[in-house]
């Protein structure tokens, strides 16, 4: 797998590959932050899954692929910082807001910065085509959040206020995490060991202990069979959201896949409609959906005008 994964990066079915991994990202994400963001603390809910992924990630880490090179233990170090801080920026944010105002702004601010970042450290340049769809993407986005602000009454507009400001350093440090551990990924022979090792270290560090210290304070502390089951199906979805999207790194674009990755808005804004009763936006989400879509699908095919344009390059 890791073969074949090396061979068809930077090729059109590479791209094509990319671009189903960041979205399949996508929807799996929106579930996850659903799951923490649902009827549990949200510290206490990151807790248990990372916990559970870490688990989950243990044997493959420790026996089933090939130990890290040297120089990754540095990078490990600088990856398990960056996602400490956007973990707790996130769970901030979630404490304080709606699930359908703080993801859309976390979410939205992520590919304008990754794309700039992307720019300096891959070298990677957007069309002017490709910059309107991050543009059309990003305010689109964004705009989900607005409407969720401004449109219910359910939420203290001062704690949003809080909450808005969390969510938007987490954007930044999504931005972060996905150009450094994009990078990490492409400095190991194995990408699967990066995987690995991230949800081993990430997973059994931090947040299980901060969960723990939280539930010793709680007067009332939640059933726990069904807190755990929540850990297990978020350890999953965050394995292969996470894993896909950095396979899709490691295949073709930082900046497309994270762009592409944060249509899943559409999809959380789906589930707090439903689910969370948070979002009056029946009238409006047709039309943020179709400019949303807009957006990604200009830069998808702009990026793969551009992949086979290079190939017949070589053929000639």
């Amino acid at each position: 797998m890791s073969n074949y994964i090396t061979e068809i990066a930077g090729t059109p079915t590479g791209s094509q590959l990319a671009m189903f991994l960041a979205l399949s990202a996508a929807i799996l994400h929106a579930v996850f932050g659903a799951l923490q963001k649902g009827r549990y603390d949200p510290w206490l809910s990151r807790g248990v899954i990372d916990l559970s992924y870490g688990i989950i990630a243990a044997p493959f880490a420790l026996f089933f692929t090939p130990w890290p090179e040297p120089h990754m233990w540095l990078i490990f170090f600088g990856m398990v910082l960056i996602h400490i801080v956007y973990k707790l920026s996130q769970a901030m944010a979630y404490s304080l807001g709606a699930y359908t105002v703080v993801y859309p702004v976390v979410r939205g601010i992520g590919p304008l910065i990754t794309v700039v970042i992307a720019g300096f450290v891959f070298g990677e340049n957007f069309t002017l085509k490709q910059w309107i769809g991050v543009l059309i993407l990003s305010l689109a986005i964004l705009s989900l959040a607005v409407v969720n602000l401004y449109g219910s009454e359910k939420f203290k507009r001062k704690e949003l206020y809080f909450a808005l400001s969390w969510a938007a350093l987490a954007g930044i440090m999504v931005a972060a995490y996905t150009t450094y551990d994009a990078y990490g990924i492409r400095l190991t022979a194995d990408p699967f060991t990066f995987l690995a090792w991230f949800f081993f270290l990430d997973g059994i560090l931090v947040f299980p202990w901060i969960a723990l210290a939280r539930w010793q304070k709680m007067e009332t502390t939640p059933k726990i069979i069904p807190l755990i089951f929540r850990g297990i199906t978020g350890g999953f979805i965050a394995i292969f959201s996470f894993g896909s999207i950095m396979i899709a790194t490691r295949l073709d674009s930082v900046g497309e896949a994270a762009v592409i990755r944060e249509t899943s808005t559409v999809f959380a804004a789906i589930i707090g409609w439903i689910f969370f009763k948070e979002a009056p936006i029946d009238q409006l989400f047709p039309g943020v959906l179709a400019i949303v879509l807009a957006g990604m699908i200009i830069i998808w095919r702009d990026a793969l005008r551009e992949n086979h344009q290079r190939d017949n390059k070589k053929f000639y």
